[in-house]
């Protein structure tokens, strides 16, 4: 078997916070509140911007209001904000009640929705005005859910539609508390957040994830990037996800840097971003950065103050091109997941094209093995990425109340990324595929067990199939295709189904394509093969939505 060379074998870390009683995220920003204080941390768009001891103390009010609703350490609370300053009081309030955090993707609706409240079993969400008519939809599937606190806009009767069943208060109550720092004891082992994150064979699963799991991930973030109390960080990926609170929020936290918090992304407008910000770092997820690469040039594009890019992944067709046009010197690539972390990490200044980087050797083992034998592979060959943490806690704390999905991506002592990697002689590593049946689409991974589930649904269609089509933008995402089988004697248009959808699901799960046929492949115990129906791609009996020109809600919406 070919060997590493030992020389340059992985990606050290000099951590600046060794001490794991600092590893919470309520006692790294109260340290911060009482050595640099004065300091800016956050800002939200071109609004005043705040300091480390405004936000220890205004969380700490908000932290005794939620004590005074009765959230207590150890409680599950739903947080379905979009990207705001009250998103980031609630989390940061949240850990210093010992609480954990289920943040809910700002898509989600129906089946989505009420699935992670149902397995999360929390009994209080919080909520943005905006989100309130999906609450009403989906109340009498909500079964453990009884207090709701909405974040109002205005006093619309939207907010007063949740039915009366639920306990209603308004966010904004809970400012008027005291701003002492609330006596609970959190511990780095004590899970700070359920983050979901879509299967492939069923409903999505969420990850326990324990408060050294996000310190961990940010002191790596910070070692790949240089982060210091100099740097100013764009963020404008989803505070939902582990990406923007781990590797932005809390790697800004730790090395006193600052964030300055955009609603969302935009490619037409991420130049504009990139200036009012004075960003000098940032990320760029899935096909972010082509389509970046895309929008028409212009005179400013690298009047900028930018210094580096986390891009995963990073097209080598654009990069180079990519880093004159912005000026930008440092494109680093990493590769990780919610349950693991970050895995590997782009040596500083020293890219190599299509790798995804050295592995983080002082927090992770990994192997590149057979994925039906688990044994460990030659160097060069493709296998599954298995992984295991030398510091515990570092890893997630397994799915939450799904114990066999935890046994099965743990067995033989490993754990299962479900992802295809070959690493070189040299210790890169290089993504190559999913071996799970994954699709991911805008940044998200898609299940296709819910997708098809709520295709099925549907009166006139007997089942479905839905597998992934190769987006023509760079970046390695997919498109999604649904080969739907109808009920004999129905009938069904392309735009009735996904109308159908459209109400259903996220945006981003809405199938692209739509293809229907007299019968899905299956196997002689009735498995539906869908390697076969991948294979076939695009066929002439294909409908393309873009093409027809059929527009989401959403996308008329903003136009």
């Amino acid at each position: 078997m070919n060997e590493i060379n030992a020389a340059s074998k992985g990606f050290k870390v000099e951590m600046l916070f060794k001490d794991r009683n600092y590893w919470t995220l309520n006692k790294m920003l109260e340290y911060r509140a009482q050595t640099h204080g004065d300091e800016i941390f956050l800002q939200y768009k071109e609004e005043s911007p705040l300091t480390f001891k405004y936000i220890h103390e205004i969380t700490n009010k908000i932290a005794n209001g939620l004590s005074g609703l009765g959230i207590k350490k150890g409680d599950n609370v739903l947080v379905f904000l979009p990207n705001c300053l009250e998103f980031i009081y609630t989390w940061f309030a949240l850990s210093k009640l010992g609480a954990v955090q289920v943040p809910v993707n700002t898509a989600y609706k129906g089946y989505f929705l009420d699935h992670i409240s149902n397995n999360s079993m929390a009994k209080v969400m919080i909520v943005d005005q905006e989100f309130t008519d999906r609450i009403k939809n989906s109340a009498d599937n909500l079964k453990h859910l009884e207090k709701i606190i909405i974040l109002e806009h205005d006093k619309s009767d939207k907010s007063r539609s949740i039915p009366s069943r639920f306990k209603v208060s308004t966010y904004q109550s809970l400012y008027d508390n005291l701003f002492v720092t609330p006596a609970v004891e959190v511990s780095y082992m004590d899970n700070a957040a359920i983050m979901y994150t879509s299967g492939t064979t069923g409903p999505s699963k969420g990850v326990a994830l324990a408060h050294a799991w996000m310190h961990v991930m940010a002191e790596r973030m910070i070692a790949m990037l240089h982060i210091t109390k100099d740097d100013t960080y764009l963020l404008y990926l989803p505070l939902f996800h582990g990406n923007a609170q781990a590797m932005i929020v809390m790697a800004c936290m730790i090395s006193r840097a600052k964030v300055v918090i955009y609603e969302k992304f935009s490619a037409s407008g991420w130049v504009n971003m990139i200036q009012k910000s004075n960003a000098s770092l940032t990320n760029l997820v899935g096909v972010m950065m082509d389509a970046v690469f895309r929008q028409p040039e212009r005179d400013n594009d690298n009047m900028n103050n930018l210094r580096g890019i986390n891009a995963y992944p990073c097209p080598s067709a654009i990069v180079e091109s990519f880093k004159k046009r912005f000026d930008v010197a440092q494109m680093l690539e990493i590769y990780g997941m919610t349950e693991t972390g970050l895995i590997t990490l782009m040596p500083f200044g020293d890219y190599r094209a299509d790798s995804c980087g050295k592995i983080a050797e002082d927090f992770v083992e990994v192997i590149i093995a057979d994925p039906e034998t688990d044994e460990e592979l030659p160097v060069g060959h493709v296998g599954e990425l298995l992984v295991r943490p030398k510091i515990p806690w570092t890893l997630n704390s397994g799915y939450y109340r799904m114990p066999d999905k935890t046994t099965e991506a743990y067995r033989n002592a490993w754990f299962h990324t479900g992802d295809g990697l070959k690493v070189d002689q040299d210790g890169y590593y290089y993504f190559v595929d999913r071996i799970k049946d994954a699709l991911r689409k805008g940044g998200e991974n898609i299940s296709s067990f819910e997708v098809e589930s709520m295709i099925n649904d549907h009166p006139a269609v007997a089942e479905s199939a839905v597998v992934a089509v190769k987006s023509e933008s760079c970046g390695g995402e997919d498109e999604v295709k649904a080969c739907i089988v109808l009920n004999l004697n129905h009938d069904l248009t392309h735009s009735e189904i996904l109308s159908w959808c459209d109400d259903k699901l996220p945006r981003f799960c809405v199938p692209r394509y739509i293809e229907f046929v007299e019968a899905l492949p299956k196997t002689p115990t009735e498995k539906v093969m869908k390697g076969k129906i991948r294979d076939q791609g695009i066929t002439p009996a294909t409908y393309d939505r873009i093409a027809a020109g059929y527009k989401l809600k959403e996308e008329i919406k903003r136009d």
